[in-house]
């Protein structure tokens, strides 16, 4: 479950972004991150984790501050020993918001999971600190999150591989990267075990901005494929044999561009 909101202040955003996001173009994803954190006075953690290139926290901490953040500073954890450490714990209660980087969202949960730093994480972002993850730290931000998973349009029954992530949103499962590689099998397997989930496919450089209130905007050159199964009729998931394909009764499909909003809590969409 996402942390309790702290009385007396609001949950900061948070911000999964498909991937590839751009960088020096048009980067207004991260700039509308730079804005909400705070601009000239903003503090950001860069969390570099689930990549293995040395160079990808400080790319990310100048590009920061190029566009106009005060100060970026980069945890550099690559060990569940260092998200033990005290010093990195104080470090990050310094934000106003945070920035996790792409890479291998396994590495994320394996390293993070559990660790004072992902708990804090939590916490800051029940306090009103922004999260803004891509790739694999969007993947990261569902309490379900995909770790792998079958290409293609038909979901099955081993079509998707799951395990835990942050939690700061419960009430839907994210994928990265989705029109670019072909992943709706995926997302579709993974809504099919529980309707509960909303399932939202996120394309490179396409951010949603999901707010307090659990209403979010899609900011960014692509779309986001929402995938809400509420009113499911039938899922053969419980009776499909090893990698069969499965029959989904009564999904409902939305493809929303740049300026569109969804609210997860009511299942609404709506446009600009």
């Amino acid at each position: 479950m996402p942390s309790p909101d702290v009385a007396g202040t609001h949950r900061g955003y948070v911000i999964p972004i498909g991937g590839a996001e751009d960088k020096l173009d048009n980067p207004q994803i991260l700039k509308k991150f730079v804005a909400l954190a705070g601009g000239k006075d903003a503090v950001i953690t860069v969390i570099p984790t689930a990549s293995q290139l040395d160079d990808t926290g400080q790319r990310y901490q100048t590009l920061l501050t190029e566009l106009g953040a005060g100060k970026a500073h980069i945890l550099p954890i690559r060990e569940r020993a260092d998200a033990q450490k005290q010093e990195y714990v104080e470090l990050l209660k310094q934000s106003t918001a945070i920035f996790v980087t792409g890479g291998n969202q396994l590495r994320l949960s394996t390293i993070l999971g559990g660790t004072p730093i992902a708990k804090t994480i939590r916490q800051l972002n029940a306090r009103g600190v922004h999260y803004a993850g891509t790739s694999a730290g969007a993947a990261i931000v569902s309490q379900h999150m995909i770790t792998a998973g079958s290409t293609g349009i038909v979901p099955t029954e081993n079509g998707v591989s799951l395990a835990p992530g942050l939690g700061l949103i419960n009430s839907a499962v994210i994928d990265q990267h989705f029109n670019q590689r072909n992943r709706l099998a995926r997302l579709l397997s993974a809504v099919s075990y529980n309707p509960f989930l909303i399932g939202l496919g996120l394309d490179e450089d396409t951010a949603a901005f999901i707010d307090e209130n659990n209403e979010f905007t899609v900011v960014g050159s692509g779309a986001i494929t929402i995938i809400d199964p509420s009113n499911i009729e039938y899922s053969s998931m419980a009776e499909a044999n090893r990698g069969e394909a499965l029959t989904l009764l009564n999904l409902k499909v939305h493809i929303l561009a740049a300026g569109s909003r969804y609210n997860l809590n009511t299942k609404q969409a709506f446009i600009k």
